[in-house]
């Protein structure tokens, strides 16, 4: 199907059981079983639910999947990803990733013995030196937050595969409106949900495809989890199970990660999503072409010394934009204002221009109808060193701007009037008395 009629019927039907052209919600918490022997399609909610099945099916169709599987937040589904791995294993990481992300694999994982090396993804030898024998699996984002960096994708997943390993691809920002990583070579897509795929900001989910693409067997010693004999099948393995299908590590998912540890979407947010994602297409035009309008204006404020947006023509990722997202570059960008060369300045400079803002929010959220910025150094990436932030590409003067669908004039309107009114005489520093600490 054509991506606006994947968005409509998202590779499901009507709802089997009522007929109802829009899939219900079913707010139950369990499900009638007509004997022990032989039960039914769903039984406890925390497993299974029918509205959250239809997003599931809806997001595995967009992305070219085999399999999709929601989780109630978007870092819920990153964190299910990582039930491939044991204590030992080693994952090499985008060095540009996610805030969230970051947190969970330098504190939560790496407590679980889960090494991580994080790399300049831009740099395919740096990628292959990073791989060890321990490597089980690459780790980027398509598009970054919140520097919009773009991924060369086929590149990485070669790089990968060659490795034996598979290339999991966090697809927020671009969405598959804009790009499918399946396509390129990526084996498993995950998304936090809570921002584009839905777009109104009322309700958190992500989600996990299994594009079914990756071969488990051919080194299963690699992957016991999935290779070996599995106590919840009647007989063999995962994969001997599914590999057919290409949803054996969705399965390993759904009955590990889902069934006992509980991180399920609920119904209601599950309808909610469903609801924003028949728009995604419309939307993310809309996002992509006003961004790049605002960025282009942005360049020209004296307060601006940088815009870090791929779709402009001096970009250093502009060719790959060209590349994997002809269709547009998101909602998602960010610019650094001019640094005041004095590290409380540069504080009181930014504060200055946010606590002016009148149509954009400050709102610790991407992906949203409304524009929203924030600023990466004291929220989304605090727990960064100098050195990190370095390698993110992020200073102390950034600003992340999620462009949403006002009209792009008006928004422009407002951030050059927060610019104006922090262009002020800075206020004389009275000096430091001799020997004072």
């Amino acid at each position: 199907m054509n991506l606006r009629t994947l968005l409509i019927l998202g590779g499901r039907d009507r709802d089997p059981y009522t007929g109802a052209s829009s899939i219900p919600i079913y707010q139950t918490s369990t499900f009638a079983q007509a004997d022990p022997e032989h039960p039914g399609r769903y039984d406890y909610a925390r497993s299974g639910n029918p509205t959250r099945e239809a997003l599931e099916e809806s997001i595995a169709a967009l992305e070219g999947g085999a399999c999709g599987l929601a989780f109630g937040s978007g870092m819920a589904a990153t964190s299910s990803v990582l039930l491939l791995f044991r204590p030992g294993d080693h994952l090499v990481v985008g060095e540009a990733v996610y805030g969230g992300t970051y947190r969970i694999l330098q504190g939560l994982f790496h407590q679980w013995q889960l090494e991580v090396t994080f790399v300049d993804t831009q740099d395919p030898e740096a990628v292959r030196r990073a791989i060890r024998p321990t490597t089980r699996a690459l780790f980027a984002e398509s598009i970054t937050n919140p520097i919009a960096q773009v991924l060369d994708i086929r590149a990485v997943a070669d790089i990968a595969h060659a490795a034996g390993v598979p290339l999991i691809i966090d697809n927020t920002v671009a969405t598959p409106a804009l790009l499918r990583p399946g396509d390129q070579g990526a084996d498993i897509v995950v998304h936090s949900a809570t921002k584009y795929l839905g777009g109104h900001g009322t309700s958190l989910g992500g989600v996990v495809v299994d594009i079914g693409s990756f071969d488990f067997g051919a080194d299963a010693a690699r992957w016991p989890q999935l290779t070996e004999t599995y106590a919840r099948l009647r007989a063999g393995s995962l994969w001997e199970r599914f590999a057919p299908t290409g949803q054996a590590f969705a399965a390993l998912l759904k009955s590990k990660y889902v069934h006992d540890l509980g991180p399920s979407l609920s119904p209601f947010n599950a309808f909610q999503l469903l609801q924003g994602i028949e728009t995604l297409d419309l939307r993310m035009d809309r996002h992509s072409a006003s961004a790049l309008q605002v960025a282009r204006a942005l360049q020209q404020h004296p307060l601006v010394s940088r815009v870090h947006h791929p779709g402009l023509d001096g970009s250093p990722w502009h060719d790959l934009a060209e590349r994997y997202l002809p269709g547009g570059a998101s909602g998602l960008f960010s610019f650094d204002l001019v640094s005041t060369g004095d590290r409380q300045g540069d504080w009181e400079r930014v504060e200055r221009v946010v606590d002016a803002l009148r149509l954009v929010s400050l709102v610790a959220n991407i992906g949203d109808a409304r524009s929203l910025v924030a600023h990466p150094a004291s929220m989304t990436h605090s727990h960064l060193s100098d050195a990190q932030f370095a390698e993110a590409h992020i200073t102390r003067t950034t600003i992340r701007l999620s462009v949403g669908l006002e009209n792009p004039d008006e928004i422009i309107a407002d951030l050059f009037a927060a610019l104006d009114a922090a262009v002020v005489v800075e206020p004389a520093r009275e000096p430091a008395l001799e020997g004072a600490s």
